[in-house]
């Protein structure tokens, strides 16, 4: 699956610092209501909707609490991207050193968890409060190349007035989401971001390279510790009678006996040891194994794929949740936003939706349809048997329940 189109904000052979003056003027009118000399791009304005919609103050948001040491280090701990410093210090740093920019690695929630550098640009970044600990999603800084990228989790570069936060238009950022490979997870996102006079039209290329490169990694990893997993499992299975599976602790399959082998398992967000509902499987005994789990569907329980036969969007937690009941179980799963928007949509459109209707049901007009793709292939990993494509559809017989806040209403912008 292609990933999507780098988003930049700047064209090569364009003048930046005309482009900044135009992009001044447009944000401006924007906020003033008057008509701009030209519009936003399509990301660029669905993001200002959006914290408008927030309430966030253009002219500067308030100081958010910083994370204290202790639960930095947990979330970095808990973010599974530390092993991929050494990649991206080595591709991305000596960039950022030479053009006065630092590298920045957020979690999927946009916390800075590691933010490197030259001394003089991590100085400005201070000013900003742009320091590691602290919140640079949507919701906190408004419009900006790390919380918006994680919105359509699509790479992107958000240049001088195209940031919401007044304080934030001396800036140019460019910064690319990282999934895991094996379950289009998102895991975070690695930034550039330096002074506006630093912007260069290949930056943001650079920047989705990098970050391709490491779900490269991340994917040649999680295959050799299926291997291992697959090793140690053989003698495990051959002592045992009747249906058994082994998978990685998100799913994937590495042996087993006596049953189709699925593309993955959608395992409970939480597993431990004993009895469980698992969809495709039925009732499974669970045994963890290193690196992964035992599974043990019930010899009296089905053990191919059931068909979903009820499903609930719920849109009013955080995150929002999709429920599915089938003859022999309930399972659950947690949704991202762009997830959540993409069955929303679909849930409201039974006939289904070309992926060109999507992306504009998701992005507006001119939306991409590579992006729809992607998020569709990641759903589809969990989700496969509740989804049909051409058009992309909620599978037939399904019972759909949207259960959302009374404020949204149909056509309202969202994400």
């Amino acid at each position: 699956m292609p990933s999507p189109r780098p988003e930049s904000a700047l064209r090569p052979g364009e003048d930046p610092r005309e482009r900044a003056r135009v992009l001044g003027l447009m944000r401006d009118a924007a906020l003033s209501g008057s008509a701009p000399p030209v519009g936003p791009r399509p990301v660029i304005s669905a993001s200002w909707q959006r914290v408008r919609d927030a309430g966030l103050d253009p002219r500067g948001s308030s100081e958010l609490p910083l994370l204290d040491p202790a639960d930095l280090e947990q979330r970095r701990a808990a973010s599974g991207l530390e092993p991929l410093l050494p990649l991206l210090r080595a591709r991305l740093l000596p960039v950022a050193e030479a053009a006065a920019q630092i590298m920045v690695v957020v979690d999927a929630e946009g916390c800075v968890l590691w933010r490197e550098g030259g001394v003089g640009v991590r100085r400005r970044a201070d000013d900003l409060r742009f320091v590691e600990g602290s919140a640079w999603d949507e919701n906190s800084v408004g419009t900006n190349a790390i919380g918006t990228s994680l919105v359509v989790e699509a790479p992107l570069h958000v240049y001088a007035g195209e940031h919401w936060s007044e304080g934030h238009q001396p800036w140019t950022c460019a910064a690319a989401p990282l999934h895991d490979p094996m379950t289009g997870r998102l895991l975070g996102a690695v930034d550039l971001s330096g002074p506006a006079h630093t912007v260069h039209a290949s930056t943001m290329a650079l920047v989705d390279a990098v970050a391709r490169l490491v779900e490269v990694e991340l994917r040649l990893a999680h295959e050799h510790a299926v291997e291992r997993l697959r090793v140690l499992a053989a003698p495990v299975l051959a002592r045992l009678s009747g249906p058994a599976l082994v998978v990685s602790q998100d799913g994937i399959p590495a042996a087993a006996v006596d049953l189709a082998v699925p593309a993955r398992v959608a395992l409970p967000e939480t597993l431990q040891a004993g009895e469980v509902w698992l969809p495709g499987l039925g009732r499974c005994s669970v045994e963890p194994l290193p690196g992964g789990w035992l599974l043990r569907p019930d010899a009296n329980g089905p053990t191919s794929q059931v068909e979903p036969t009820h499903l609930v969007l719920d849109l009013t937690g955080d995150p929002p949740q999709v429920h599915v009941a089938t003859a022999s179980g309930r399972w659950q799963h947690s949704l991202t936003p762009r997830h959540a928007e993409v069955l929303r949509a679909l849930a409201r459109s039974p006939e289904g939706r070309s992926a060109a209707q999507l992306a504009e049901d998701l992005f507006g007009e001119g939306g991409s349809r590579v992006t729809v793709r992607a998020e569709m292939s990641r759903l589809r990993r969990t989700l496969g048997p509740l989804l049909q494509h051409q058009p992309y559809r909620i599978a037939t017989g399904v019972q759909v329940e949207l259960r959302e806040s009374p404020a949204v209403q149909p056509g309202a912008p969202r994400p």
